[in-house]
């Protein structure tokens, strides 16, 4: 299936919604709605959302490492372990 199956008007949604839901989760694809031929909105189902935004914080979190190594920011490995060991040993003494 292509894209161009997922783009539907605002008056399918209007007429149509549990259709679209059931559709959204049982194939996980977003569905574009549009208004007066203009993207308006995407509909998402919550499980394919979650994993969006999880792969977007995982590639914010690698952005700002790239930074850090671009900017000489690093720490050993051995310090990294320390310092894990350490917020471990604290979070059990709580």
């Amino acid at each position: 299936m292509e894209i161009i199956d997922d783009i539907k008007p605002v008056t399918y949604l209007k007429s149509r919604a549990a259709d679209v839901l059931k559709y959204i989760n049982e194939t996980h694809r977003p569905m574009i709605i549009t208004q007066n031929g203009e993207a308006k909105a995407v509909i998402q189902d919550p499980k394919s959302y979650q994993e969006m935004r999880n792969a977007l914080a995982i590639m914010k979190l690698l952005t700002f490492a790239e930074e850090d190594i671009g900017n000489g920011r690093l720490h050993s490995e051995e310090d990294v372990f320390d310092s894990v060991e350490e917020l471990l040993k604290n979070e059990q003494n709580l």
